[in-house]
């Protein structure tokens, strides 16, 4: 078993290296341009802006990014039930 000073410097190390690819991705910006329409996302997936004719449209890109964090947070739930899942069947071949 592993001693839990060390797994709560192992967890503390995980954290901090998600936290900075986190960082990293949040700079990258990608632009796409279709027709009369201009968006810019940024790699963790926040739509920094959407143009339609030249104009800004805030409500858009509100609406944009309220649907990502819903997806995201639903998302997570799922992983979650299916890791207890998966947890649970690998805990049962264990006995």
């Amino acid at each position: 078993m592993m001693n839990p000073f060390k797994q709560a410097a192992e967890i503390k190390r995980l954290r901090d290296q998600a936290k900075k690819i986190q960082d990293e991705l949040a700079q990258i910006e990608v632009e796409s341009e279709k027709g009369r329409v201009k968006v810019v996302m940024s790699g963790d997936m926040k739509v920094k802006s959407v143009e339609i004719n030249g104009e800004e449209m805030k409500d858009a890109r509100e609406a944009f990014n309220e649907a990502v964090d819903r997806a995201q947070k639903k998302s997570a739930q799922k992983m979650q039930q299916m890791g207890a899942g998966l947890q649970d069947l690998l805990g049962g071949l264990g006995q």
